[in-house]
């Protein structure tokens, strides 16, 4: 036992005289757990919505009311034309449109059964079937309202009007959560791997030896780093082509979108996740540092806080600026694109070109960082 304790307590000094594994083993479970106590909530509220009111009366902007005074919805805008609501609903900037008759009103006074359209895009299963049960409920509601009062008004009706809701659902008509979790892990695959191996592939060489042996010899810093880092790049391309096979043909996710811009893309992102690879491996002397600091400063806070898990619109206001930090948010909403709703680079510019900003400048810096730590 004394032997033990002698043991016990040299890794416990070990442990203190190293404060990365101190930072990381005690600051980072309470940053984690504060920021996730705020943004890990499955519930969902101020769906974002648009609205085509056709109708333009009192009683159809009285119908609209019952959505934005239920708390539920929020309105983003309210359109004239069909086609916007492809627009919206492409761009991902609503969850669900309303699409109200011209004769909506007119119906109702007539005491005629008359029908509304509920648009949801189906490419997030579970936000889509949450948005359209409280729409339903809130139609099911307003009609009973008035079933009452025409009722109160004319005591001899036997049948008044109704509003009937016609749900269709775009991208994901069937609603599997599975199309919309597989080109997901598909991110966070490559965001793993890709870094992972970065990081500990160099950390590695660092403990052995053989890093240093390297920068004796004859080969200028630049060429050890695109040495270092071109491997990686392969290994991450055949991730991609190997998980969209398995996608395509064991799960039947369908591919709507351009192959093609899916990996150039995926390129665009590969950048940002080989920066911090090489980051982490330029503060990390041993590879259970590079581990742990990559686990809890980037895999946890990037599947969280990227809409992978969780949507980001139920998030507090600050966590929701905070994610516009993370790479990974723009790279998630490119690959659900390019899977579920076959959109282009007219619709994913902003996500294309905040990657390679990323990717260019962390790229930059960790490659800045290795330099000098080589020198």
């Amino acid at each position: 036992m004394r032997i033990i304790y002698h043991i016990i307590v040299k890794e416990l000094l070990q442990f203190r005289r190293d404060r990365r594994m101190v930072a990381v083993s005690f600051l980072a479970p309470v940053v984690q757990l504060l920021l996730l106590g705020y943004a890990a909530t499955t519930d969902i509220k101020e769906i974002p919505m648009l609205v085509f009111n056709q109708d333009k009366s009192s009683t159809s902007r009285e119908f609209v009311n019952q959505f934005i005074n239920s708390g539920y919805f929020v309105v983003k805008e309210e359109v004239n034309s069909s086609k916007d609501i492809d627009r919206h609903i492409e761009n991902g900037d609503v969850w669900l449109a309303l699409v109200i008759p011209p004769d909506f009103s007119d119906n109702l006074l007539a005491m005629r059964q008359t029908s509304v359209q509920l648009l949801a895009d189906g490419s997030d299963a579970n936000s889509a079937n949450v948005s359209i049960a409280y729409a339903s409920q809130i139609v099911s509601k307003y009609s009973q309202s008035i079933v009452v009062n025409l009722r109160e008004k004319f005591p001899g009706i036997k049948q008044p009007a109704r509003i009937n809701p016609e749900v269709r659902i775009w991208y994901n008509p069937e609603l599997k959560s599975r199309n919309f979790m597989v080109p997901g892990v598909l991110a966070m695959v490559l965001l793993i791997v890709t870094m992972t191996l970065t990081s500990l592939g160099i950390v590695k060489e660092k403990e052995i030896g053989t890093l240093e042996q390297l920068m004796i010899t004859p080969i200028k810093p630049y060429q050890l780093i695109i040495g270092k880092l071109l491997p990686f790049v392969i290994i991450g391309a055949l991730d991609v082509g190997l998980v969209l096979i398995v996608a395509r043909f064991w799960f039947g996710v369908p591919l709507q979108g351009s192959v093609l811009l899916l990996l150039g893309l995926s390129g665009l992102f590969v950048l940002t996740t080989l920066g911090l690879g090489l980051f982490v491996s330029t503060i990390s002397k041993t590879q259970q540092q590079a581990m742990m600091t990559a686990q809890f400063f980037f895999f946890m806070p990037f599947i969280f806080f990227s809409g992978f898990t969780f949507p980001i619109e139920n998030m507090p206001q600050i966590i929701q600026y905070l994610t516009y930090a993370i790479p990974l948010r723009y790279y998630i909403v490119i690959v659900r694109g390019i899977f579920l709703k076959g959109v282009g680079v007219a619709e994913l510019w902003q996500q294309a070109l905040a990657l390679l900003l990323f990717g260019v400048l962390i790229l930059s810096l960790s490659v800045w960082r290795f330099k000098k730590r080589l020198s």
